[in-house]
């Protein structure tokens, strides 16, 4: 077990290391296979022996080898994080079909996160596939009922989007993007319509808390831009982990 742990993180961070050209190259437009890895200063072509996730940026301390450019700690970030939720996906699952599926689940949700900080967006070549993908491996390959995989999918478009039109209305602006709507669709129709009333409390607590922080860093006042879908992705991680605890307490906790 711990040497397939070992082998489950060292993947891990390996796919981090590819989410990093996704995050990178997406919101371009461009390939995200050719061209092979390279420097973001400098465009230099990033060695094999430069390119091993986590221990390289170790290595040369943050800085290009041929232009001696900082890079930027989001990289090897990226890795870690993807390497520690494939272990501890691996610990829930073990190496079984739900342990890839989920491990994909969480693969694109770092992708939207990142980008979403960066520039405000949410892809819909990430979103608008991942709608019916994530629908049907939910439904063949995990077992969530198909009635309430549909129901989530139907809910979380629609809630967000009933919030959203709501914002506008009453202050005349915009509040929350198409791309956050989808993405609670991709997340309800993937976790089903029970997971929604965990990522909703979890996201918007997350969300009130951060956004309130960057209020009182950065002085701004609240019209401040706090994008949403990383609080959402975070909380459909967190459902994967503690939803079950959630839903009995919620459920039994009032008895008890």
């Amino acid at each position: 077990m711990l040497l397939l742990g070992a082998f489950v993180f060292v993947f891990g961070a390996a796919i981090g290391s590819f989410l990093n050209v996704c995050i990178y190259r997406l919101p371009e437009q461009q390939s995200i296979a050719k061209p092979l890895s390279q420097c973001p200063h400098c465009h230099h072509p990033i060695r094999f022996y430069d390119n091993i996730p986590l221990i390289s940026y170790l290595i040369l301390k943050g800085k290009c080898r041929d232009c001696g450019e900082k890079i930027s700690w989001r990289y090897p970030l990226v890795e870690l994080i993807t390497a520690i939720l494939a272990l501890l996906l691996f610990a829930k699952f073990y190496l079984t079909l739900n342990f890839l599926v989920f491990f994909i689940f969480t693969a694109v949700l770092i992708v939207i996160t990142f980008i979403d900080l960066d520039h405000q967006i949410i892809p819909d070549l990430l979103t608008l596939p991942g709608i019916p993908i994530f629908f049907l491996l939910a439904v063949f390959v995990v077992g969530v009922p198909w009635m309430e995989a549909a129901i989530g999918l139907l809910i979380g478009g629609g809630v967000l989007f009933a919030i959203a039109l709501g914002y506008e209305v009453i202050t005349k602006r915009e509040g929350m993007g198409g791309g956050d709507i989808k993405l609670l669709a991709m997340i309800g129709g993937f976790l089903g319509w029970k997971s929604l009333i965990f990522v909703l409390l979890f996201s918007s607590l997350l969300g009130a808390v951060i956004g309130i922080a960057l209020v009182l860093i950065k002085k701004e006042d609240m019209k401040y831009a706090v994008p949403f879908g990383p609080f959402l992705s975070a909380a459909a991680v967190a459902y994967l982990f503690w939803g079950d605890a959630f839903m009995q307490f919620l459920i039994f906790g009032g008895s008890n």
